[in-house]
């Protein structure tokens, strides 16, 4: 049953985000493996229309919070509100306590409001004064960032990084591609031909992350999915022309964001089994903010992307 909505919800993903077929696998990806999922791409791509979507097709409430220098960690978590009638203070949820939330151009705010939204991320709670609150269980945050425009930034520690599933590139669509966002965007203007979202409850998410992470994968795949993330650790040990292009590499967590990315993926696509194919599929996204680049590679113009490509292609595939 959780397939079948899984698959309606995907395709109904597909039908109002044109031309972004990896933005929104990518979404379904990091909603079955419980994580959150970092965008990144020029303005104008749709990257708040589909996390919007995602939540018009699920049992599941939206926020959309726009992250600017001056925002607090209040204006996230929430805050105290002092009531003159009862002498009490009462909290007030700010908007982490929504299902899914949207941090728009989240490098643009301040480094106290980054630790509060780490700490969402990290522990699924938030801390006001002296005291804790719980988040929702179905709690997702997807952030953007916008590659064109550095001023006025914030680069994300490595630590607020390493808690993002998976980090996600988009480019401006095709020709043809645009002639049809062109035309859906006029028929929604005209209310033509609107499509009813599907209507994905919580429980049959819960019911596939527990069939998703039971997918039987091979000891042999996992000895892959481990070297794969060694071979950042230790480049020079898999390719000596790799040796001098990292300076760190993923940590273990990148390991289970491996395996619960790839059963995801193999999940999604119907089957029973995980394949090498499933892991190689989301490998980029799952460690590309992950490994920090050496300056010497950053001097020869090499990319995390092409890093990756070589590990890929040499680390031999059980």
């Amino acid at each position: 049953m959780a397939a079948e909505q899984f698959k309606q919800l995907q395709t109904y993903l597909d039908s109002q985000i044109i031309g972004q077929q990896a933005l929104t696998r990518s979404l379904l990806t990091a909603l079955l493996a419980d994580g959150h999922l970092l965008v990144e791409g020029p303005p104008g791509l749709a990257k708040t229309r589909a996390i919007n979507a995602l939540a018009n097709g699920m049992d599941g409430d939206f926020h959309r919070v726009q992250f600017t220098p001056d925002l607090l960690p209040a204006d996230l978590t929430g805050t105290d509100i002092y009531r003159p009638e009862t002498g009490e203070f009462v909290f007030q949820q700010g908007p982490l306590f929504h299902n899914l939330v949207l941090a728009d151009e989240i490098n643009r705010a301040p480094a106290k409001v980054q630790s509060a939204l780490l700490e969402a991320m990290a522990e699924r709670q938030i801390t006001v004064g002296n005291k804790t609150y719980p988040l929702p269980p179905l709690f997702m945050v997807m952030a953007t960032q916008n590659p064109l425009e550095q001023e006025g930034t914030y680069p994300l520690p490595e630590a607020q990084l390493d808690r993002f599933l998976m980090h996600v590139e988009i480019d401006y669509p095709q020709a043809e591609t645009e002639l049809q966002i062109l035309r859906l965007t006029r028929d929604e203007e005209l209310q033509q031909n609107p499509i009813a979202p599907p209507s994905l409850s919580q429980d049959d998410i819960f019911a596939a992350r527990k069939a998703a992470l039971a997918l039987y994968m091979a000891p042999e795949l996992e000895q892959y999915l481990v070297q794969l993330v060694i071979a950042t650790r230790n480049p020079g040990q898999f390719d000596d022309s790799m040796a001098s292009w990292i300076e760190f590499g993923a940590s273990p967590r990148a390991t289970i964001s491996l395996d619960r990315c790839a059963r995801a993926h193999a999940w999604l696509c119907g089957r029973d089994f995980v394949g090498p194919d499933d892991i190689q599929a989301v490998v980029h996204n799952v460690l590309r903010h992950r490994i920090i680049l050496s300056y010497q590679a950053e001097a020869e113009g090499i990319t995390a992307n092409q890093v990756l490509d070589k590990i890929v292609a040499t680390v031999a595939v059980p």
